[in-house]
């Protein structure tokens, strides 16, 4: 049993929404075609997430953070752009779009919206110009067009490597139909890269920025955002290259970029928030993109990875802590995403860490253990400093679909891996939200779902429900509600200081927030002792007969209060 929230004085609060939201904000990510169906054609759209809005607002997120919803041919589950200041016709209207940013905000909820500023389509109006113009015109330099290697050049420019497989360059034909020159692209050749050294290339996504600003919107999640800078010469990578010398990841002229991109947000009477995808594993590298004159936050992808252990996950919460703390910004905390293996399954398996490379459909796993994880993790992660961000479906424990046949998939990271990679469908599923038989609520009664357009749910999610999960206390969904109502109540939660504490037992990360919350997290295989407290707060899994914290169980407390304070040693028997 799962202790429910009650009226302590310090809970059901709301955290004053200043300048500073987004230092403790909670955050939910919503991809958008497998959230709900309002349109009654089988595919998540705006009018459904606009449906779901109280569902939100009552789960205790601060904000929305959306994942492209802009036209595209959907080579790359929307990453690939054709126009970035309208919205894709399965999703609705940029006026529907205008309206769920005003209703959400209504309802004390901020949207996040998605920028791609790597690579557009390559049906967008600029690399279709490209094309049609021919070698050596202007529209070219918009992207990276270079003759291929060899006597007829059939051999691509250099030998970098695509990140869904296979070469980063494909051979383009010449406005005649002959072979003509190659042009990159990191992902999909449906995902041209653009050329960043190309003032159009400045200018076009800062007046982005500003269009969806001016529509409302409180930020930007910046896709692949240590890609954009490519060295003019495209060498080939050098691994001993030096710091911001790679030639194409996390190069120093990147910084000049999101400078600018600072000064746009900041123009606004609210100031607006840029939030990054770093994929970059140096800690001080990393934090060099938060310097108060460029982003605001960025993802923890290094905690995101982590495998379920003690030593691993403190080292990696201390490493991020100290490189944030050097340039005054909040850390953030993710558990999962939209590319990623799903907590509820990642965490039921041998190897709990999280890398592409290693992902494989048919591993063996745990799903009651994963689950019992993913609990914990979610307790550990909402009390850490910073902000947090939630998956869609994570709240529900929803685990990896692995078993989605290969025809009805459509990540390209499946498809140029010649199948060896399931890709990352199994995260993208639509969500279930009542029901006994699919689609679970999430398209209206009688909707005729077509395979070729939507992921198939799960025969076996009855119990997984949105609406089967309110009416369960234990639930996940449950947990969720009860521990971001907490956060928000308690005033030593999100942005601040971590203490750690020195547990009795090995394998116990314990930390306080503040003089009087403790956040207690058991990695071991056995049951762990509790430190002295007044009351428990909530627990992911219910104390054992004689009060102690079982294996994979996380517990929040409520610490004596001063003087009478029950110091590190007293726990720990020293």
């Amino acid at each position: 049993m799962v202790p429910e929230v009650t009226d302590d004085p310090g809970l059901g609060g709301t955290r004053t929404t200043d300048g500073g939201w987004w230092r403790s904000a909670a955050v939910y990510q919503v991809y958008v075609r497998a959230f709900a169906d309002g349109s009654g054609d089988g595919i998540g759209d705006l009018a459904g997430v606009r449906s779901r809005l109280t569902y939100l607002r009552d789960l205790g997120v601060d904000a929305l953070w959306f994942n492209p919803w802009y036209p595209s041919p959907w080579a790359d589950g929307g990453y690939d752009i054709i126009d970035y200041r309208a919205v894709d016709p399965a999703f609705g209207t940029l006026a529907d779009a205008e309206q769920l940013i005003a209703e959400a905000r209504s309802l004390g909820l901020r949207t996040i919206v998605d920028v791609v500023p790597n690579h557009v389509s390559d049906q967008h109006p600029w690399f279709r110009a490209a094309l049609a113009a021919g070698p050596g015109a202007p529209e070219r330099d918009w992207f990276w067009f270079r003759p291929g290697r060899g006597a007829r050049g059939d051999d691509p420019p250099n030998g970098w490597v695509s990140h869904f497989g296979g070469p980063a360059w494909t051979r383009a034909k010449n406005p005649d139909g002959t072979p003509g020159e190659w042009y990159l692209h990191l992902f999909a050749p449906e995902q041209p890269d653009l050329n960043w050294d190309h003032p159009d290339v400045r200018r076009e996504h800062e007046d982005v920025l500003r269009f969806w600003f001016d529509r409302g919107v409180a930020g930007v999640r910046i896709d692949s955002a240590a890609l954009l800078v490519k060295h003019p010469d495209l060498p080939e990578v050098d691994d001993d290259h030096g710091p911001g010398e790679h030639a194409y990841v996390d190069r120093s002229e990147l910084h000049d970029i999101y400078a600018r991109w600072r000064a746009v947000a900041d123009a606004y009477d609210e100031p607006r928030v840029l939030v990054g995808e770093v994929w970059v594993p140096d800690p001080e590298r990393m934090a060099l993109y938060l310097r108060p004159h460029e982003l605001h936050t960025a993802f923890n992808l290094d905690f995101l990875q982590a495998p379920w252990d003690a030593h691993r996950l403190r080292t990696s919460i201390d490493g991020t802590l100290a490189a944030h703390a050097a340039v005054g910004a909040p850390a953030t905390w993710v558990l999962s995403n939209h590319d990623v293996t799903r907590p509820v399954t990642r965490y039921g398996r041998a190897d709990t860490s999280f890398a592409f490379e290693t992902k494989r459909a048919g591993t063996p796993t745990d799903l009651a253990l994963g689950q019992r994880r993913a609990r914990a993790a979610a307790l550990l992660a909402m009390a850490l400093p910073g902000s947090v961000y939630v998956y869609q479906g994570e709240e529900l424990g929803l685990p990896e679909v692995e078993d989605i046949e290969s025809s009805r998939r459509q990540d390209p990271m499946h498809h140029r891996s010649g199948g060896i990679d399931p890709g990352r469908d199994g995260a993208r599923v639509p969500l279930p939200w009542s029901g006994d038989r699919p689609p679970y609520g999430f398209s209206p009664p009688g909707t005729e779902i077509d395979p070729e357009a939507t992921l198939p749910q799960p025969d076996g999610w009855a119990a997984l429900t949105a609406e089967a999960q309110l009416a369960d206390p234990g639930s996940m969904l449950r947990l969720y509600r009860a521990a971001l109502r907490l956060r928000h109540g308690e005033p030593d939660l999100g942005d601040g200081a971590l203490r750690w504490l020195d547990p009795a037992d090995a394998g116990v990360l314990a930390f306080a927030r503040g003089e009087r919350f403790a956040c207690v997290v058991n990695l071991s295989d056995a049951p762990a002792a509790l430190p002295p407290h007044e009351r428990l707060l909530l627990t992911s899994a219910a104390l054992d007969a004689d009060g102690r914290l079982g294996p994979d169980t996380a517990a929040w407390l409520r610490l004596p209060s001063p003087p009478n304070e029950i110091r590190e040693h007293e726990w720990s028997g020293q």
